[in-house]
């Protein structure tokens, strides 16, 4: 049995032509195009790229709305003996209640009574979990998630905490976008800024 002229022992045929004739002389190797290159079985096509532009712009919009408390921490630090309620135990469990009241509860209620008394202007929390509401009715079966909240800063009375929030939808779109926190503590700790990044 004669060897292909590609030089590969395992290369069949082309056509059923070329089978039925092998006593035919091999073709000039300068007439034959470039071999391609080796495909190995742990080689995977390009997966198709999802449209992800749109939906990462939509959620980093739903997010920066979800509270706008520029400034909330300077005026819980002038208004800190104005606190009241008990707050979280820790800083990231203040997190977690915050995020889990936005995104899966959207309960403005519940979002006024997880901030510092500097952010908690109940018609603007209301109007900012409407528009998250709105939003995840724009998708097909959202759910958010959020990485374990981790503290990058942390003094007595003050936390950075930083997590990226996931949403999926039930027709496979996927947007992260990572967030920080500034949490503070008075009688309990309590989400007091939240900003991209």
């Amino acid at each position: 049995m004669s060897q292909p002229a590609s030089g590969d022992p395992t290369s069949q045929p082309d056509s059923p032509t070329e089978a039925a004739h092998p006593a035919a002389p091999p073709p000039d190797p300068s007439a034959l195009p470039a071999p391609a290159a080796p495909h190995t079985p742990d080689q995977q096509s390009p997966a198709p790229r999802r449209r992800r532009g749109l939906l990462i712009a939509s959620i980093a919009l739903a997010v920066t709305l979800v509270l706008c408390l520029g400034g909330g921490v300077a005026a819980f630090l002038v208004l800190r003996a104005t606190e009241d309620g008990a707050g979280a135990e820790e800083p990231t469990v203040a997190v977690e209640e915050f995020l889990t009241a936005v995104y899966k509860d959207r309960d403005a209620a519940q979002v006024s009574s997880l901030v510092c008394s500097a952010a908690r202007d109940q018609d603007k929390i209301s109007a900012k979990v409407a528009e998250v509401e709105k939003y995840a009715a724009d998708y097909e079966k959202p759910y958010f998630r959020w990485s374990p909240p981790k503290v990058d800063d942390k003094t007595e009375d003050r936390a950075i905490i930083t997590t990226t929030v996931t949403m999926n939808t039930a027709d496979e779109k996927a947007a992260d976008l990572p967030l920080r926190l500034t949490v503070v503590k008075t009688t309990g700790w309590w989400v007091c800024e939240v900003a991209e990044g």
